[in-house]
């Protein structure tokens, strides 16, 4: 005992036992009388617990939810890809799309269901060397070669990221479009996904999407639909133009008024 009748603390020698190779009789003692001690400073944490007053160790804030489901089925992800880029390219749809989205040199684009990487690796050249591209898939194999690619190709501009079914994991305020090319139908959980993804862009920042104008199970998504679910979380469409050359229609939207609290949100009805 110490003065004030306060316990001695318990000798580092006694809990590292690499510094005390022989261990003595008082040694034992010592850590016996450490452990019974330890063992009544536990209970009475335990038992302060239950008293009603503020607990000792605080728990992170509740997940934001639960969110509302979307009134529609949910296209499976059935390919990495959505057509050869050689006939993309074609077509010119990467270059038609970019041009209509207003991609510039220096911006900062994330690509959301990047797969083999078409959009990735031409909006690596359009924002140049002084832009950014993120690129994120939700499978681990998907993302894994994308990364290899974007290695193999030195795209010094471009990163390579594993999001979530409902979370695309972006940093807040940050990008100046995020693309998402044939892929809106198979988000299981849009409105989460949606609420999730908007603090990421930046004031003037757009959502740029592609789809095909035909029923969800279809792998499309038809355009009030789209228009509908994208308003719930506080979107206004700016944009809708035929494309063919896309395998439908670009529509883009930019995030207005405060985001709605999860249990405010009002899921879109089929018919």
């Amino acid at each position: 005992m110490i003065a004030g009748g306060a316990p001695e603390p318990c000798p580092e020698h006694v809990f590292l036992r690499t510094q005390e190779p022989r261990a003595t009789s008082a040694a034992f003692g010592t850590l016996g009388s450490c452990l019974r001690r330890s063992t009544m400073v536990a209970m009475a944490l335990a038992l302060a617990a239950c008293d009603g007053s503020t607990p000792l160790f605080q728990h992170d804030a509740k997940e934001p939810g639960p969110f509302p489901a979307a009134d529609r089925p949910v296209a499976n992800i059935v390919s990495p890809r959505w057509s050869s880029e050689e006939a993309r390219d074609r077509l010119n749809e990467a270059g038609a799309v970019m041009d209509r989205s207003g991609i510039t040199p220096g911006m900062t684009v994330a690509d959301i269901g990047a797969g083999e990487g078409y959009y990735t690796i031409r909006l690596a050249a359009r924002v140049g060397k002084d832009g950014r591209v993120l690129a994120e898939d939700i499978v681990p194999e998907v993302r894994d070669a994308l990364a290899q690619r974007v290695a193999r190709e030195r795209l010094d501009n471009v990163s390579v990221r594993l999001g979530e079914p409902a979370n695309p994991k972006l940093p807040d305020n940050s990008f100046d479009r995020v693309f998402m090319v044939h892929m809106y139908h198979e988000i299981q959980q849009p409105y989460e996904f949606l609420w999730r993804m908007r603090p990421s862009l930046r004031p003037n920042g757009l959502v740029v999407v592609v789809d095909a104008n035909r029923p969800t199970q279809n792998h499309g998504t038809p355009p009030t639909l789209l228009k509908c679910e994208f308003g719930a979380i506080g979107y206004t469409q700016v944009a809708m133009q035929d494309m063919p050359s896309a395998g439908g229609y670009l529509a883009m939207f930019r995030a207005t008024g405060p985001r709605p609290a999860p249990a405010a949100i009002k899921p879109c009805k089929r018919g």
